[in-house]
Formats: structure tokens, C-alpha cells, sequence
């Protein structure tokens, strides 16, 4: 059992950088600041004076860290923009965990996953407590899903904050002792190289499986009836920018995915396709200009406004939608 813990921790006995001590509270916010997220922490106990230990190492877009304040704290009001999913090992003393109105005690060995941007926390650590901790972006972890599973899962997924693994034998405690030893290694090529980008394939996926396990989601075949957030984001740009006639590549940078997974999650969420989604929004907003028109306004010129030069073209997709020619729609707002 010794031993399991043991290999978790990255400055026992393998030859890495030391870790950065301090009882500077303003020196360990900017620390914990970059290396998580900014959140508030406070002493919890007669001891006011941090005795930091701060290790940090890159597993490509992961943050592992060694950290302790050596005394009581409590921490809370983290925050969500950050936009990461804290993994927290404890690997001495104990951290207690908030779950609704009960409290989880995450022994040596334990390990807690909390998505800090969907879901708040609160966490006591004891004077102590020694933690081995990944950071892990929202967005590497959806990306992961909707890559092997072909969806991003919802918040019933997101907002279940547990214990994952099982025990101190467990393989994620393995994984993450392999992670250590890889990180001693050759510390660069885990951070920028090929070998980072596959260990971080593995926490990513050795993560997902257990957290839904946990959650009660199938990610095998458990569709969501959910669209990502992205489809939505997407939808909007589309509509304050319909005028300008956006290329599906210019949407899809927009809101910073693949053309084909926007086009995808279209087919999947909305049973349409973004240009599709375009023409409606343009046509729509034609439609209402022209049942609002004044005696100046042409069917033309409302139409140029909304990127159709070619009248026929445009005249049979009006038609097409609202079941009559543009002309009698203008003709009929004239006469009111």
C-alpha cells in the first residue's frame, strides 16, 4: 500500500526539478492562480502562516502538480471562466470533499474529480495534506468525447463532482504513478512531444470512463438529446452576422471547431445543416422587413440587403418558404 503512494509522488525519489517552497501567501496565490484557477483560500485553524511546497509539470494540455500549504485551509469561490476540471490525489493527510450537505473524506490514495467550471466546490484540507493534482480544460475532456463517442456529454455528466478509482491498487492510481515516472523521464518530451500528447490520451480516456461509470452516462451509444454548446453559439453568430453571408469555415472558426463537427452536430441535433440554418435566418428576416415595409422600399433592395443578387433565384426560395411571392407580401403591407 506504501509503495502505491509512494510512486505518486514526484519529488520521493526520482530526479526532477525541486519544488518551489514559500510562506508567502501573494507568492502561492500566483502560483495556484496560473498552475488552476483564481479561488479563495483561508486558514482554517490556529496556524496562519503557509508552509507552501509547489511543484507543477505539463503532460501536454494537462497541469499536474505537487502542492500543499501546510496548514489547515479551506478553499471555495473557484472560479468557473478558467474553465477546468480539477482531478485532486491525495497523496498524505486528508482533504474533505462538499457534496450537497455531506462531506467526502479523500484518504491517501483517494481520488476527487470536480468540474470546477460547471459546478462549484469546497474543500477543507488538513495541516498535513499532500496532493498530487491534475488540471484538465473542460474543452480537452469534451473534445475527447465527442472525438471517440461521437457527442459532448450534458451537465448529468459535468455537475457529478465523485471519488473515482478504487482504492490505493487501483489502475488510476497506476496510471498516474506511470505519469510521475514519465514526467521524471524526460520531463520535455511529456510536456511537448508525441509521448505527452499519448499519456494524455490515456488520463483523458481512463477519466471519462470512470467519471461516467460514476455518473450513471453511457458514453457508448448514450446519445445526448442535448446539442453542444457550440451549436448554439454557432446559431447566433449566424444570426448577427447573416448579412455578411458567413462561409460554414468562417462559422465553424468562430466558435473555434472543425467544419465537420459543426456540420455534424447540425445533422444530429438540428436535422439541418448550417447553411440551411443561414438561408432560414436570411429569408425570415426579408420576410419580416417586408410585411413592416414603407412605400420606398423595393423587394430588391430588401433582398440585396440580405446578400441575394440574383431575384430569381431569391423569389423562388420565398416562395418556397412562405407560399407567395415576395411582391405580394410588400404589395399587401403597402395597402395597410
Amino acid at each position: 500500500m506504501v509503495e502505491v503512494v509512494h510512486s505518486l509522488d514526484p519529488l520521493s525519489d526520482v530526479a526532477v526539478p525541486s519544488a518551489a517552497s514559500s510562506s508567502d501567501w501573494d507568492e502561492i496565490r500566483a502560483w495556484s492562480d496560473q498552475v488552476y484557477m483564481p479561488y479563495r483560500v483561508r486558514a482554517s485553524g490556529r496556524l496562519l502562516q503557509p508552509q507552501s511546497s509547489m511543484f507543477s509539470a505539463s503532460i501536454g494540455d494537462i497541469t499536474l502538480t505537487r502542492f500543499r500549504y501546510g496548514i489547515p485551509v479551506t478553499v471555495d469561490d473557484i472560479s468557473a471562466d478558467a474553465g477546468n476540471i480539477l482531478v485532486l490525489t491525495t497523496i498524505r493527510g486528508c482533504a474533505r470533499h462538499r457534496v450537497g450537505a455531506a462531506e467526502v473524506e479523500v484518504g491517501s490514495g483517494g481520488t476527487f474529480l470536480v468540474d470546477c467550471s460547471r459546478i462549484e466546490h469546497y474543500i477543507e484540507f488538513d495541516q498535513s495534506d499532500l496532493q498530487l493534482n491534475l488540471t484538465v480544460p473542460h474543452r480537452l475532456v469534451a473534445d475527447a468525447a465527442d472525438r471517440w463517442f461521437g457527442y459532448r456529454p450534458d451537465d448529468r455528466l459535468w455537475q457529478h463532482k465523485c471519488v473515482i478509482g478504487d482504492g490505493q491498487q487501483s489502475a488510476w492510481n497506476a496510471l498516474l504513478a506511470y505519469a510521475v515516472r514519465s514526467i521524471a523521464a524526460d520531463p520535455d518530451r511529456i510536456a511537448h512531444g508525441r509521448p505527452g500528447i499519448h499519456l494524455q490520451e490515456m488520463l483523458l480516456g481512463h477519466l471519462l470512463a470512470e467519471w461516467a461509470a460514476a455518473a450513471g452516462v453511457a458514453l457508448d451509444g448514450g446519445r445526448s438529446d442535448v446539442a453542444p454548446e457550440y451549436v448554439g453559439r454557432a446559431e447566433h453568430y449566424m444570426r448577427e452576422h447573416a448579412a455578411e453571408l458567413p462561409t460554414v469555415s468562417e462559422v465553424a472558426a468562430a466558435v473555434g471547431v472543425s467544419v465537420r463537427a459543426l456540420s455534424g452536430a447540425f445533422r444530429r441535433y438540428r436535422e439541418t445543416t448550417p447553411n440551411r440554418f443561414l438561408t432560414e435566418v436570411r429569408l425570415q428576416r426579408i420576410h419580416d422587413e417586408l410585411i413592416a415595409a414603407t412605400h420606398e422600399c423595393t423587394v430588391s433592395s430588401v433582398a440585396a440587403r440580405w446578400g441575394y443578387v440574383n431575384m430569381g433565384v431569391f423569389a423562388a426560395a420565398y416562395r418556397g418558404r412562405f407560399g407567395e411571392n415576395p411582391s405580394r407580401a410588400l404589395a399587401r403591407a403597402r395597402r395597410r
